[in-house]
């Protein structure tokens, strides 16, 4: 993306857009899904996850296609994300809501950790170095990819009410990918944060 000065204000003016309100209505869609799972809705609840996500793939694909991209919704977009796989997650660590399989909260805590850090990073460089462009890397868009998996798995099993030992597997899949993404996200902002002090001294 082009950083420059003109850029970023033309990106900054075309916050009405196609993308950004369905990133929008991902956004909306989250406490629907929340009260649906906290009423024990599962066919509701799914319904909506699987409409959120639909949501996610068209917008990335309507910014690519007709060039909407725009720096909301290069901010809006991940929120909205993190938002459904964050209460996804954690709603359905909890048995009340979730049988008769439920995410281990080993599984949770590695998702939330992970992105806590990441956020804290980004924030850091953003202050204190200047830095503004984190696009996500191929790692970190698989396991992404795998949270996701994951939440739609146990939603798809608990609305047929069959357990399965496999997800076990989707578990331990989601928690290598979310490790290993997080580790390179670590070493990425480490060498941001040392070239960026190299150019500041230089």
């Amino acid at each position: 993306m082009d950083a420059s000065p003109n850029r970023t204000h033309e990106l900054k003016s075309t916050f009405g857009t196609l993308p950004n309100y369905l990133t929008l209505l991902r956004i909306i869609l989250v406490p629907i899904f929340v009260l649906f799972l906290l009423k024990q809705k599962v066919t509701e609840a799914l319904a909506v996850f699987l409409l959120a996500g639909l949501t996610d793939v068209l917008d990335g694909l309507i910014a690519r296609a007709w060039h909407q991209r725009s720096v909301a919704g290069l901010w809006l977009d991940p929120l909205a994300d993190k938002l459904l796989i964050f209460t996804s997650f954690f709603l359905l660590s909890f048995s009340e809501y979730a049988f008769p399989n439920k995410i281990p909260w080993a599984v949770f805590w590695i998702v939330l950790g992970r992105d806590a850090l990441i956020v804290i990073g980004a924030f850091l460089l953003i202050i204190l170095k200047k830095k503004h462009n984190f696009p996500p890397t191929l790692i970190g868009k698989t396991s992404t990819v795998c949270q996701v998996l994951t939440a739609t798995a146990v939603l798809f099993l608990n609305f047929l009410k069959v357990k399965s030992g496999l997800l076990s597997w989707l578990y331990d899949l989601t928690i290598l990918a979310t490790i290993i993404s997080g580790l390179q996200y670590i070493w990425l902002g480490w060498s941001s944060w040392r070239k960026a002090g190299t150019e500041i001294d230089n």
